[in-house]
């Protein structure tokens, strides 16, 4: 993987482009179609031809006491808000109303990336990402993901690894 690799004639440098290329963290880009009507990361994952389970989602969390926290899971999972809050060191927490998104990260929905946010929040990725050699998170604009190592996005963004999605029985 090299840190410039970038598919297609367009593609797009990011603001997580340059924090990645700035740190020596190799990465590479990806870019997709973006359906305003399907934002889903179940689609972005059959458009490109990967296994969802590598592909991670972001989404950002409030708790009740310990305030915003980040949680990144992959696109084929659903959080467990219960698992979630006690990695969290909280006892409760939820989504954050999405019209805050933009204001308190910078990114949209569909754009968002643990990479790069306003403020640095506790992050919590999934454990399962350390199964893959890479995972896909977003690049930080609708369209567009970069792939890097799990290790080294749990380093970069001084993330913790929690089992955060609800059991599949």
């Amino acid at each position: 993987m090299s840190s410039s690799k970038h598919s297609g004639a367009h593609a797009t440098k990011t603001n997580v482009a340059r924090l990645l290329e700035n740190a020596g963290i190799p990465f590479s880009t990806i870019e997709y179609e973006v359906d305003e009507s399907d934002l889903s990361g179940m689609k972005i994952a059959e458009q490109l031809g990967k296994e969802p389970e590598g592909i991670f989602k972001t989404l950002v969390m409030k708790g009740e006491k310990n305030g915003y926290f980040v949680c990144c899971l992959p696109v084929c999972d659903e959080l467990d808000l219960k698992k979630v809050a006690k990695a969290f060191g909280d006892k409760k927490c939820d989504l954050i109303p999405m019209k805050e998104l933009k204001d308190l990260t910078g990114y949209i929905r569909g754009g968002c990336s643990p990479i790069g946010m306003k403020k640095k929040f506790p992050t919590l990725i999934d454990e399962t990402a350390i199964l893959f050699d890479e995972i896909y998170v977003n690049a930080g604009i609708r369209g567009t993901m970069v792939a890097l190592s799990p290790t080294a996005l749990v380093d970069f963004v001084d993330a913790k690894l929690a089992d955060l999605v609800k059991d599949q029985h």
